[in-house]
């Protein structure tokens, strides 16, 4: 697609300010849900959503800088790690962490087998008609909680009221993508934040005026609640970072040696099957801005830089950090690749982690209005796999069972248990979309040679025959003459 920045382009202090905080409303509502979900599910206050914010600003400095400043996208809390950190939880804070290690352990492993026997691997096990259908089955797995958020549905019952919030942020950041101005064009999901936000806040006052529920869309309690109490801790407040509490609880509640087998069980196994995922995250991003990313900077960077930051994350916030699609959708949407942006994105991240109104604030976004921004979000990393399919022949069957795999075992869910290990449905529709792919390409050498033995004398007869018919004509036009 044709950038409006590049990579390497720097845009003005001003514009750039606005631009990282559009990237920064594009992550920041998944990356503070994943930290909510781990306390819901293991019943625990551990994970802080401030903590995780600054882990995955710190994260994301260490893969620019580990990828020579080359992949322009953002690291947010990974959602495929919940479970594990869940499960971590029962043997505290050093538990947690010692999950990132062997999460990182694995990617490290990996970049170093890919540092001797090279990437070409990657391309023969992972062509176009496979990298396609799984990086757009990666925005079609979202759909659920675009719309689960549009319809209010997952915080609260079904709203006609929130649906046309929702509907109204959409159309907002689409208006300004397509119809906008030049500016308009590189903030959209500002706009649409700032209109469906605006909407939203004008139906819960009619609602809190008239004693309407149903019209009370934005719930203000965190924020009011915050400036009741009004002291230097209201406004600023470091984060509860992993390491510290960690440093003050002890290696007790880790439980020895079998714990840590344990935690090692937990994490390791779910860090094989990201690595997936973060290959299909990578040769998107690699379409978007038309560069190979996996081979500049290279997998073993790229590799490095998502493990290095994810315990770098931990550390400070608990969440191992992965490739956010939110972000490689902002850049696509917005043309801006420019890396300058995502590190003033992480460097925001991490100071405005220190300011509790803030992260009170983007509590205070109604989830319909963040789902209507993610229609377009989710939408483009769809279409984006798509695109990938675009020189690739449907037509033939090899292709034709290779896609149907992946898409109707993705879409349907399917998922693999082994014992307290799960693999995701993306995960495991991408390794039957491999298995199917090996399968069929087993026989096709065999039938392609085949095919070119018989076709050959005919082709080389038609080409002779050609050459001669042109000879002709040619001394027949100088004959003319």
């Amino acid at each position: 697609m044709k950038l409006i920045y590049d990579v390497e382009d720097k845009p003005k202090f001003k514009a750039n300010v606005v631009f990282a905080i559009q990237q920064l409303l594009a992550i920041i509502a998944a990356t503070l849900l994943v930290p909510t979900l781990v306390n819901n599910i293991s019943g625990t206050e551990m994970m802080n959503q401030a903590a995780a914010l600054f882990g995955a600003g710190a994260g994301t400095l260490v893969y620019v800088f580990c990828t020579k400043k080359k992949s322009p996208v953002f690291l947010g809390s990974s959602f495929a790690f919940i479970s594990p950190l869940a499960g971590a939880c029962a043997f505290g804070y050093f538990g947690i962490i010692l999950g990132a290690v062997f999460a990182a352990l694995v990617y490290v492993i990996i970049a170093l087998i890919v540092k001797a026997v090279g990437t070409r691997w990657v391309d023969k096990l992972l062509p176009p008609v496979i990298i396609g259908p799984t990086v757009a089955l990666i925005g079609l797995s979202l759909c659920s909680s675009a719309v689960g958020n549009i319809n209010n549905t997952s915080v609260g019952e079904y709203n006609l009221v929130a649906i046309l919030c929702g509907l109204i942020a959409f159309a907002a950041t689409v208006l300004a993508s397509v119809k906008g101005s030049k500016n308009a064009k590189l903030i959209p999901f500002i706009i649409g934040v700032g209109v469906g936000y605006a909407v939203a806040s004008l139906f819960t006052i009619i609602g809190n005026i008239a004693s309407i529920p149903y019209l009370q869309i934005v719930d203000y309690s965190p924020l009011i609640d915050n400036f009741k109490n009004l002291s230097l801790e209201s406004f600023i407040k470091i984060p509860e970072f992993m390491v510290v509490d960690a440093w003050k609880e002890g290696l007790e509640p880790l439980g020895g040696l079998a714990g840590v087998s344990q935690i090692a069980v937990l994490f390791a196994p779910v860090a094989f099957v990201v690595l997936a995922e973060h290959i299909a995250d990578h040769k998107n991003l690699s379409s978007v801005i038309g560069r190979d990313l996996i081979k500049d900077p290279g997998l073993t960077r790229t590799l490095l830089g998502d493990g290095i930051g994810s315990f770098v994350g931990s550390v400070f916030g608990g969440c191992p950090n992965t490739t956010y699609g939110e972000s490689v959708g902002c850049v696509a949407i917005t043309g801006n690749a420019s890396v300058s942006t995502i590190i003033l994105t992480a460097i925001f991240a991490m100071i405005l982690s220190f300011f509790t109104p803030f992260v009170e604030f983007v509590n205070t976004i109604p989830a319909c209005v963040v789902g209507g921004i993610c229609v377009a979000l989710y939408g483009f990393i769809a279409v984006s796999g798509l695109k990938m399919l675009q020189n690739v022949d449907l037509g033939e069957s090899k292709n034709l069972f290779v896609v149907s795999a992946i898409l109707v075992t993705g879409i349907g869910g399917l998922t693999l248990k082994l014992g307290a290990i799960e693999i995701t449905s993306i995960a495991t529709a991408l390794i039957v979309g491999i298995l199917t792919n090996l399968l069929i390409a087993d026989d096709e050498p065999k039938a392609v040679a085949e095919e070119a033995e018989e076709i050959e004398p005919e082709t080389a007869a038609e080409e002779t025959a050609e050459v001669e018919e042109e000879v002709a004509a040619e001394e027949a036009e100088d004959a003319a003459e």
